[in-house]
């Protein structure tokens, strides 16, 4: 076993420095076979490069005992020893990098023993990785950090340490899975299953030593495209018994094959809609394929009509998924799981739970979030995503779901993701995945000191204010109060309030001179609201209940309208905007102030973003707050120039 060292990357939250704790004492790995043998290379690496003495007395042992649950470890310290305790070999592993989190706490006072278990079974990173460069969506689609870390120009790439190394990070923050593809299946992309699926098991023989497991997203009408058949019928026998077959011999080549990603009738993906057959027909039918060997299908709910008439305000998208799928709950197979977006829209920076995660007790769930940042500033922006996933995983029963799954923000650039303070949002995600209740702010913490190196309190500071409430500082100054998109069309970059108003992609704001936002109420809306379970439905039914950072998504109303916090829809519009302009240029000065105390290229880098941060911030608070006094004719209160 090889511990990956890339000299012209950066280490993000394993540098060397990580390790000097472990590597400067005596340790014992008291397990065997292949993830053990990870364990034990760390600690010979961290050992050799920082002399500690290769035997005994040990300080830290690490050993397995049955009785702690898979995946999971305990910790403790006592008379002077600090052992973990691994239920299997991966969780021996997590507990190897919770001792490199801790890093000289984990060898000063006693502590009782804490038992550690993961909160979700599959804890996945999804890539939107093309093989090939696609005309309009490039190598990545939704990528703003270089290209695919799997291909380069058409095929494999010919030296996969990168890989290795990306493994080793997300096994450091609790990630067990990855999807390697994208879930827009192309041509080239589809014989990943079948005479490409060799680049898939190199890729799996990178990952592995990190307990992570390969998924493939695939094209449903694989049996026509690959298979020469004349039908991708979801019930007829020779498409069933042809993905059999398939399915078979990608577990002879990858026996620890994770399972399939799917999305079918969803924005001209192909389906079982063809067919007249249901999406529990089409998910089952692969989890037949894939039960034998234990793998899954996470069959996406992201389907919903993308032609729609803007004219006709019956129609909302808002309620697609649930209108599709809830019908199903209970029909689908114990190994198929429905991949649903944490809102009902489409990854806003605000939006509701999507009532699809509430009302399907009888299914197994995956929540997707979106870690690469599409409607979130796409890594050009600071903005710590944790506070929010924290809010979408305390509601209701969402940390319920068996799964929590992502989109991957990593390319091939230097920091991995672009800007080098969105690797915090990599971190988070598998942290939160591990234990939903964990304080965004202590997270942000954790992947400081590792990728820091425990850095000082000043540094500390500096950081927290920059991206503790980078979020809403993003919130402020992009669409307000939950009425979402207004972003440019194909690329959603930057303002465009008026971009998608008259489009089929049905995400409309129906801003007028007397109001602005989408009626989804029962009483004389789309009805979305009746989607809720109580008390959630009355809630956002009411005026008076829904809460002010939604108030746009389920009702239009006046630009005089009283908020809760006192101000009007007009005047929150325009103070919103001008304070989240001021607070990227504060954000800005808090980097500067750093020059010289953190490394120069990595300093330039986030200067360099932080300019267009302002830039951009600056473009957002002048369209929207020219648009809506346009649209309105009600002056800002406070007598500020407005174009």
């Amino acid at each position: 076993m090889t511990i990956p060292e890339l000299t012209d990357v950066h280490a993000a939250w394993l540098p060397p420095e990580a390790f000097r704790a472990i590597g400067s004492r005596r340790t014992l790995v008291r397990a065997d076979g292949p993830l053990a043998e990870t364990v034990r290379a760390e600690v010979e690496q961290a050992r050799a490069r920082y002399g500690s003495a290769a035997d005994g007395p040990y300080d830290l042992v690490l050993s397995l005992d049955a009785a702690e649950s898979a995946d999971g470890y305990a910790i403790a310290r006592r008379d002077g020893v600090t052992t973990v305790t691994g239920g299997d070999p991966v969780g021996l592993l997590y507990g190897f990098f919770h001792v490199v989190r801790l890093g000289e706490a984990a060898f000063g006072a006693d502590r009782e023993t804490e038992h550690h278990r993961p909160a979700m079974r599959r804890r996945m990173l999804d890539h939107w990785d093309n093989i090939d460069v696609h005309p309009v969506m490039g190598q990545v689609e939704r990528g703003y950090s270089g290209g695919s870390i799997f291909w380069d120009k058409g095929a494999l790439r010919a030296d996969l340490t990168r890989v290795r190394a990306y493994g080793r990070l997300l096994a450091a923050s609790g990630v067990n899975a990855v999807a390697i593809n994208n879930v827009n299946v192309h041509a080239t992309e589809a014989h990943l299953l079948t005479d490409r699926l060799g680049e898939v098991a190199a890729i799996a023989a990178e990952l592995r030593p990190y307990g992570i497991r390969v998924h493939l997203s695939v094209n449903f009408a694989s049996p026509i495209a690959l298979g020469g058949l004349s039908t991708a019928d979801p019930l007829d026998e020779g498409v069933r018994a042809w993905w059999a077959r398939t399915t078979e011999q990608v577990y002879a080549t990858i026996p620890d094959f994770g399972g399939y990603v799917v999305k079918a009738d969803s924005e001209g993906q192909p389906g079982p809609f063809a067919y007249g057959r249901t999406h529990a027909d089409g998910a089952n039918m692969l989890a037949e394929a894939l039960a034998p060997f234990g793998g899954v299908v996470h069959w996406r709910a992201f389907v919903y009509n993308h032609r729609q008439d803007w004219r006709d305000r019956s129609t909302d998208r808002a309620r697609a998924a649930y209108d599709h799928f809830a019908p199903l709950d209970g029909r689908f197979l114990d190994n198929a799981i429905l991949q649903v977006k944490h809102g009902p829209m489409d990854f806003q920076t605000r939006e509701p739970v999507s009532p699809v995660i509430l009302e399907m007790r009888g299914t197994r769930l995956a929540v997707e979030l979106q870690v690469t940042q599409e409607y979130t500033g796409q890594q050009r922006h600071v903005c710590y995503l944790a506070p929010m996933w924290s809010e979408i995983l305390a509601f209701e029963n969402v940390a319920e779901a068996g799964d929590l799954v992502a989109v991957s923000n990593v390319g091939d650039d230097r920091y991995w993701t672009g800007h080098p303070l969105a690797q915090a949002n990599l971190y988070a995600f598998g942290r939160l995945a591990w234990d939903p209740g964990l304080d965004p702010a202590a997270v942000l913490d954790e992947w400081m000191d590792l990728t820091f190196a425990w850095p000082g309190e000043s540094l500390r500071r500096t950081l927290h204010a920059m991206m503790d409430g980078s979020w809403r500082t993003y919130e402020r100054y992009t669409a307000p109060l939950g009425v979402g998109f207004m972003v440019r069309p194909g690329h959603h970059y930057g303002p465009d309030v008026d971009g998608y108003e008259y489009t089929p992609w049905g995400t409309y704001h129906f801003a007028d001179r007397d109001g602005v936002g989408v009626d989804r109420t029962r009483a004389t809306g789309t009805g979305f609201t009746g989607q809720y379970p109580q008390p959630w439905s009355d809630v956002y039914e009411s005026l008076e209940r829904c809460p002010d950072e939604l108030l746009l998504f389920f009702h239009h109303v006046p630009y005089g309208h009283v908020l809760h916090s006192g101000s009007t829809v007009i005047q929150h519009i325009y103070d919103t905007h001008f304070a989240g302009a001021d607070e990227a240029a504060e954000t800005r000065l808090h980097w500067e102030k750093l020059a010289g105390a953190v490394d120069p290229d990595l300093y330039a880098r986030v200067k360099e973003r932080l300019d267009e941060q302002v830039r951009c911030a600056e473009e957002w608070r002048d369209q929207i707050n020219a648009y809506f006094f346009r649209k309105s004719g009600v002056p800002d209160a406070r007598g500020r120039h407005i174009p």
